[in-house]
């Protein structure tokens, strides 16, 4: 299933007919679902007339002159010839059937645990079986929103394992498909961290040569952290990724991960058409194999829904891109503040970095330049470190140490201090109680 487009709500099956019976004259608008019904709402508001909303959703004009009249969406229901016990619980029968997949079991235990319920668990299979039709119905009805050139791009992640060597290992696989033309950014990174998504978006930018005006994400946990009256809650760092490169975000629906089904199309593709047969020697190798693949076979086969070749359809999405070429990394140009703490270290990334100690409790502006952080105080460089790669590790350079160790230290504890660029191997190390040990004997040379 393929397609979305924020503005307009995506339709996840393929286009479909259903011939509707005379004798249920009001099965037109009762197939009607709740993301169509928000389809022809948006339509209507954007200007769009009765008889043009029917025509591209495929619906008659007398059940789009309905919906529009209706304050909100409701499934279809049957009526109950006469009330039974459920009759006082059809309401949140309604609401709570499409929550848990219209399990009649599950409703009728959920019921009587919180109603009380004393009915019998057929008249709540009974009362579920036309719900659950009638979603299936609206299923069947739904069509693909095709985005326009330029419009979204699609992203996700996948996980696989491959061999490097005799070695077997767990891969994440970033893939970023653009919605019109199809055409796939795909990079095999160690781990989902928030670093990794921002490298290969700028990797995915730089590979189009401009982005997508929107994006559309799973609800994954480096982009969204939680909702608030109904609408996204973005993780802040995110956010701020997203605003320098101005484009616009947006989530799936909750348990509607499948409208995002272009990138996931793409991922399985990956899966099943490179990597089967394939061996690597690390993950460079296996980016750089992607890379190949990508260009030679990815972009230039005959796509099953475009039928044309992406590469091809890109020719007329490129030129509606955004332009990125121009702009420097976010991670380059983002400032973070830091309070240096008592042993002065600085945390950036999980990872700490020396500064002058006589920076103990003020605060500090770190950004990147390439392969070095450069720490600042007061508008002036006062430390620069190489970027250390993992996690929980420490670089000191002596010459931040109090008194007497900014002569002596270097040469009583090199085994075990970053030197100034360019740094040896072993100059980094995990912190653990044994730097403390040193950084306090330093402090008293």
């Amino acid at each position: 299933m393929e397609g979305v487009t924020p503005a307009v709500p995506e339709c996840s099956a393929t286009i479909s007919s259903v011939s509707l019976s005379a004798s249920q004259p009001d099965a037109e608008t009762a197939v009607i679902s709740q993301e169509r019904w928000e389809q022809v709402v948006e339509l209507h508001a954007q200007g769009q007339s009765i008889s043009a909303i029917a025509r591209l959703l495929q619906l008659d004009r007398k059940t789009v002159r309905h919906w529009l009249r209706e304050q909100q969406w409701a499934p279809y229901r049957r009526q109950a010839p006469t009330d039974t016990l459920l009759s006082a619980h059809q309401d949140w029968l309604n609401m709570r059937a499409p929550q848990v997949n219209y399990s009649a079991r599950i409703l009728f235990q959920e019921l009587q645990r919180q109603f009380d319920y004393q009915g019998s668990y057929d008249t709540v299979r009974n009362a579920v079986r036309p719900l659950r039709s009638a979603a299936c119905l609206a299923d069947l009805t739904q069509c693909r929103f095709e985005t326009a050139p330029g419009q979204q791009a699609q992203v996700d992640w996948g996980e696989a394992r491959v061999a490097f060597g005799a070695e077997r290992v767990r891969i994440h696989l970033f893939v970023m498909t653009l919605g019109y033309s199809r055409r796939a950014y795909v990079e095999a990174f160690s781990d989902e961290r928030l670093a990794s998504l921002f490298a290969a978006h700028e990797h995915a930018f730089s590979h189009f040569g401009g982005h997508c005006a929107e994006l559309l994400y799973d609800r994954m946990r480096t982009v969204i952290i939680g909702s608030e009256a109904g609408k996204p809650k973005w993780n802040s760092t995110f956010k701020a990724f997203a605003d320098y490169w101005g484009f616009e975000p947006h989530v799936c629906r909750p348990y509607r991960a499948q409208t995002k089904g272009k990138v996931e199309s793409g991922v399985k593709y990956v899966k099943r058409n490179f990597l089967p047969g394939r061996q690597f020697c690390d993950q460079d190798d296996l980016n750089e194999q992607l890379q190949r693949w990508t260009l030679e076979v990815a972009d230039q086969r005959i796509h099953g829904t475009t039928h044309q070749r992406p590469l091809e359809r890109f020719a007329d999405e490129a030129k509606a891109l955004v332009p990125t070429t121009t702009q420097a990394s976010f991670l380059d140009a983002m400032v973070r503040e830091r309070v240096v703490a008592d042993d002065w270290l600085v945390a950036i990334d999980s990872n700490r970095y020396s500064v002058p100690c006589r920076l103990i409790g003020k605060r500090v502006q770190v950004v990147r330049s390439g392969a070095q952080w450069q720490i600042h105080h007061g508008g002036q460089l006062v430390a620069e470190h190489p970027v250390l790669t993992g996690r929980h590790q420490l670089c000191v350079q002596a010459e931040h140490g109090p008194g007497a160790a900014a002569r002596n230290v270097r040469q009583r504890y090199s085994s075990s201090y970053a030197e100034t660029a360019p740094v040896p191997d072993g100059a980094v190390e995990v912190r653990d109680l044994a730097v403390y040990e040193q950084l306090l004997e330093a402090s008293w040379i």
